[in-house]
């Protein structure tokens, strides 16, 4: 019979989401991991793999957990307020924690090595899928009347994902919360829905 966990692995995968919040994939090392979690090595293993499939999973609990707003956001009765709602969100999330500012997606991705490249390509399919979430809610706008027919659904979603983008890099480069705000109502006044 194998031996019990000494550690709870809930409170563990927290404590590594944060690490890798703060430092990205590839600054996080085994040591602020383990210093942080609490757990050697050999049991954060035999818990969760390597570093790659613990990043993986703090991934998913980073979704589950803190971008809740999406989902909420997308049920919204206009194109506006979806937009409204996301972007908010985001500036709260993004400056909710003065240890670990920013979004974990965007800041794994930015940068790394070859070994790190299967890590990159997930958060950049990760961000795609919301991007595609985002142009098919934009296309029910289109059909409900609430944006124009001539809307481009794909250039709005990727503005959109590029305003959430530029934000989660100057929260990291330590933008205030009021100058996110700005930029929130900057990119609210030229959104092209008929209410709103």
């Amino acid at each position: 019979m194998g031996r019990q966990r000494e550690f709870d692995v809930d409170q563990a995968l927290d404590a590594a989401l944060c690490v890798f919040w703060r430092k990205g994939y590839e600054g996080a090392s085994y040591t602020d991991l383990t210093q942080a979690t609490g757990v050697e090595r050999p049991a954060l293993y035999s818990a969760f793999g390597n570093k790659e499939a613990l990043f993986r999973r703090a991934l998913e609990r980073y979704y589950e957990h803190y971008m809740d707003f999406i989902p909420e956001a997308l049920g919204k009765p206009t194109s506006y307020e979806v937009v409204a709602h996301i972007l908010r969100g985001a500036v709260e999330l993004n400056t909710r924690y003065p240890d670990r500012t920013g979004c974990l997606g965007i800041h794994g991705a930015l940068a790394g090595s070859d070994d790190a490249e299967p890590i990159r390509r997930a958060l950049i399919d990760a961000r795609a899928s919301g991007e595609a979430l985002l142009r098919e809610r934009f296309e029910r706008a289109k059909q409900e009347g609430d944006l124009r027919q001539t809307a481009n659904c794909v250039a709005l979603a990727a503005f959109v994902c590029a305003v959430l983008h530029g934000m989660a890099v100057q929260a990291k480069a330590g933008f205030s919360r009021d100058i996110l705000e700005a930029v929130v109502d900057q990119a609210l006044s030229t959104w092209p829905s008929k209410t709103g």
